[in-house]
């Protein structure tokens, strides 16, 4: 299924450069708590190869490692400025992703499949913990095993109807047990807490294992966590590069990291390919 792009160009801009305002003060937080940070997937693509946004992107990612990532989550609310806040499951019960999310108060951006949600997404980013992968290939396809569940289920608490890359017969199959299952959880009181905590207790199971300069670690909120997997000697000493009129932090070792996760990451995807999370409800609030 193609994902629906923006009518108006001059909306989807707009979102950009507010979404760019929380990019920098995530910078400017992690800077003060001398927490590293770096841009991730789609976000790292777009500073290298437009300086910036992808025309057709719609979001930002960053990622950390788990250390930084729970350092950030314990530290950086003190230090935010008054319009933005910042929100994972623990801090508010709906929130449907296994990621964190720094956002502006007052605002919204709901992608479509999320509209009935009881959590309405503010325009925000998107943070990302990267856990260290096991070495034993069992272990690692146990683990990706269970976060892939447990992820799919946290999404499937909070709505009937994801976002789909199918068609035909095939689409409509999925679209029905999605449907019965985010309903049979919600009538059997299957917590969204319950999921969120199973998932992070999966995807952490390997960070007391001992670590090298090879040791992987992969973002198991994705379907293949591997396919964006690094060592922390492709990511340090990090870099400063462009983004819109802004500098963020990038791994140093970003082209064989990009390479290795998107092949030819400088050639432009065909057009029924360009992944945004086009909204249901877009408000601007006090950036309107």
């Amino acid at each position: 299924m193609a994902y629906k792009q923006y009518d108006d160009p001059a909306v989807l801009r707009k979102l950009q450069v507010v979404s760019t305002l929380i990019l920098e003060e995530f910078d400017r937080v992690c800077a003060q708590l001398h927490i590293p940070y770096f841009s991730y997937a789609g976000t790292a693509i777009g500073a290298i190869r437009h300086n910036g946004f992808i025309p057709w992107d719609d979001d930002i990612d960053v990622a950390l490692f788990r250390e930084d990532f729970e350092r950030f989550l314990r530290e950086a609310p003190a230090a935010l400025g008054d319009a933005f806040e910042l929100i994972d499951w623990h801090t508010d019960p709906h929130f449907p992703a296994c990621n964190a999310t720094l956002a502006l108060k007052g605002t919204y951006c709901v992608p479509d499949e999320f509209m009935k949600c009881r959590f309405q997404y503010p325009i925000s980013i998107g943070i990302y913990a990267l856990d260290q992968v096991p070495r034993d290939p069992k272990a690692y396809r146990k683990q990706a095993r269970r976060t892939w569940l447990w992820g799919r289920l946290s999404f499937l608490r909070a709505t009937p109807h994801p976002h789909l890359s199918l068609q035909g017969p095939q689409l409509v199959a999925v679209r029905s047990a999605c449907f019965i299952a985010h309903w049979l959880m919600k009538l059997t009181g299957f917590s969204p807490a319950f999921i969120h905590q199973h998932w992070e207790k999966a995807a952490r199971m390997a960070e007391h294992d001992t670590a090298d300069e090879k040791t992987l670690y992969a973002d198991y909120t994705d379907m293949n966590p591997l396919a964006w997997a690094v060592t922390k000697a492709e990511v340090f000493p990090l870099i400063e590069h462009t983004f819109e009129n802004i500098t963020v932090k990038l791994p140093h070792a970003y082209d064989t990291i990009l390479r290795r996760g998107y092949g030819d990451y400088m050639q432009l995807p065909p057009e029924d390919n360009r992944k945004n999370h086009h909204p249901g409800r877009l408000d601007f609030g006090d950036y309107a």
